[in-house]
């Protein structure tokens, strides 16, 4: 026969319950898995415990038997629990769901498994993992920093990919601070801070790239600190990067610093030898019909001792000009490719990556299109084209960031995103798009480094345009 048992019963034995599983895990843990659940009845010898559908897998799967002990020490008639939804038809799992942010789109290749480990990434790594198997629990918060194009953003992704793949209840939102102000913004403007709040404090993750675009935005900033607040009193993961450390954002407010540091600040250097050889052979395996002459890509490797993105951009060329030429990659051929003043390398005779207005200029120059079309709002498909060209000559020639050419353009990072990904799609030998990037970087070849970026007016956060 079923144990009956009064609601205020089924309360107190669940009190007890806590009370004993609070003392037995650590806070974070408690606050992010366990005190979601609440009692809704019992059945058979069960007690029934609503588990919202963000905690319900996980818990379910690891603290399971623990539960179910703690419970049965209050109650020696229950056998166990049964985790169940608390609201089937909707209401508030429903409700947060609709005010769920939209979060930035994965890339396919931004995984653990696709992220080359050397010792100036070993740790943060490592780090990234730990948290993406035990969120809330691990390192909370995480700080990613160290200069473009080291794997910070990759990393970022991992984590996030990881979370929906592994626990898919769990609200993970992927964004940049950038894209945090916009929203934040707009909110201000057409729905006032509330429905803000909603959507971010719900959270169960929350992963923010390129954090350093806060400063002297004193408003998000406000905003941030409260969210952060509500997150982690909560237990919520947050893992945060920047091109430096917390100590060095000056123009940040000193308490937003503070919390950077609460958890674990993890730098990322650029790659050795060793490591950039791997990362070329990861991208020759992807990118080229046939494996190179291991002598080339150390050549490759001995020429670009900087960041794994102008890495990329450098493997690009070489194979590029193997293509073209229809000949194996090999020495010889790396360094015609990679010889300075060739058509295939857009640095001065110093080695210094062009200025995002000589890009500018050398698309406009070549491709016929205004410089001030460039940064408009104008979306004519030749327009479209050029602008995307320009962004990804950015991405590839500079050690800029994301947000950082979005600024150049007058952009969101995730536009600047989208064209670096349509542009490298298009480009096959022979196409009139390799054709076009080949005329643009000969341009530069003539006329890179004598121009400096223009200045610009400090950022406000009414102020910016977003496209």
């Amino acid at each position: 026969m079923a144990w009956q048992a009064s609601s205020q019963e089924i309360q107190t034995i669940w009190e007890g319950a806590r009370d004993e599983l609070r003392a037995s895990v650590p806070p974070a843990t408690f606050e992010l898995w366990l005190a979601p659940l609440a009692p809704v009845g019992v059945r058979e010898s069960n007690l029934l415990l609503g588990a919202p559908g963000s905690v319900r897998r996980w818990v379910e799967r690891r603290y399971a038997e623990r539960v179910s002990e703690a419970v049965r020490n209050q109650a020696g008639e229950l056998t166990g629990v049964t985790f169940v939804d608390p609201q089937p038809g909707g209401g508030a799992a429903a409700e947060a769901e609709a005010h769920a942010p939209t979060s930035l789109p994965l890339d396919p290749a931004h995984t653990f498994d696709r992220f080359v480990i050397g010792p100036g990434n070993r740790l943060a790594h490592a780090s990234a993992l730990a948290v993406a198997e035990l969120p809330g629990e691990a390192y909370n918060p995480l700080f990613l920093h160290g200069p473009p194009g080291l794997g910070k953003t990759h990393l970022l992704g991992a984590i996030a990919g990881y979370l929906r793949r592994i626990h898919p209840g769990l609200e993970v939102h992927l964004t940049t601070a950038e894209r945090f102000t916009s929203e934040f913004v707009t909110a201000l403007r057409h729905e006032g801070p509330e429905g803000f709040k909603k959507r971010y404090r719900n959270l169960d993750a929350l992963l923010i790239d390129d954090v350093q675009v806060l400063e002297g935005k004193a408003r998000t900033e406000e905003e941030f600190v409260h969210t952060f607040n509500a997150l982690f009193a909560a237990g919520k993961q947050i893992v945060m990067s920047s091109d430096q450390p917390p100590q060095a954002l000056a123009q940040l407010a000193q308490r937003l610093r503070d919390r950077f540091q609460w958890g674990l600040t993890v730098e990322l250097e650029p790659p050795d030898l060793r490591t950039r050889i791997a990362l070329l052979w990861r991208m020759a395996a992807a990118s080229a019909p046939d494996l190179p002459d291991p002598k080339a890509l150390q050549e490759i490797a001995g020429q670009v001792p900087g960041n794994v993105r102008l890495l990329e951009g450098a493997m690009t060329r070489v194979v590029a000009l193997s293509s073209v030429m229809s000949e194996p990659i090999t020495k010889p051929l790396v360094e015609k490719a990679l010889r300075p003043g060739s058509s295939g390398v857009a640095r001065d005779d110093a080695g210094v990556a062009p200025s995002m207005a000589a890009i500018q200029e050398a698309v406009s120059s070549v491709l016929g299109v205004p410089r001030s079309d460039l940064v408009s709002a104008r979306r004519t498909a030749r327009i479209a084209r050029a602008r995307q060209l320009a962004m990804y000559l950015a991405r590839e020639l500079t050690s800029l960031s994301l947000a950082q050419i979005a600024r150049e353009f007058d952009r969101d990072h995730t536009t600047v995103l989208h064209a670096v990904r349509s542009v490298s799609k298009r480009l096959e030998p022979g196409s009139s798009e390799t054709e076009a990037i080949h005329r643009i970087k000969a341009d530069l070849g003539k006329t890179s480094g004598g121009e400096s970026r223009p200045d610009r007016p400090a950022n406000t956060e009414d102020g910016d345009s977003q496209g």
